[in-house]
């Protein structure tokens, strides 16, 4: 149950980006935030790697795609020339990298969280709905703006 709600929030966020332009998926369409379907893209790229991949499947030495210690928020903030098509694609590909990553650990299977706090699987899994769950309903508003397309 928790894989199928989280696959369709993620195809959810698919959605409301189809049959965009790079310029209109570049578009912060609700003013005064600098927010844009593109970076919303970028930052949940990043989210699944580190909380499937790094965290929770022990790879912290695994780069994150945008986001660097100088500008944590490059995944929002740098969309301006961004390549849409290959941030999308990198998208694409990390959501089976993170289902892999945790495909054999049982839910309950717990890490340490870089704060020092003990979460398990079934924690991530919950958190990745809720993330989407917020940020989709951001890509509803930022979708209506561009081209008033509303719905699933």
């Amino acid at each position: 149950m928790l894989q199928g709600w989280l696959d369709w929030h993620r195809q959810t966020l698919v959605g409301k980006c189809a049959g965009l332009t790079a310029e209109q998926l570049r578009t912060a369409a609700v003013e005064p935030s600098n927010l844009t379907l593109l970076g919303l893209l970028r930052h949940m790229t990043d989210v699944e790697r580190a909380w499937f991949r790094q965290r929770a499947a022990g790879n912290p030495d695994l780069p994150d795609l945008y986001g660097t210690p100088e500008q944590p928020d490059a995944d929002f903030e740098n969309v301006a020339t961004a390549d849409a098509a290959a941030d999308h694609a990198a998208f694409l590909a990390e959501l089976p990298l993170a289902d892999a990553a945790v495909a054999g650990l049982p839910l309950e299977a717990e890490f340490i969280n870089p704060r020092g706090k003990t979460m398990s699987v079934r924690w991530v899994y919950l958190h990745m709905i809720e993330e989407y769950a917020r940020h989709n309903g951001h890509a509803d508003l930022l979708r209506e703006r561009i081209d008033g397309v509303t719905g699933d």
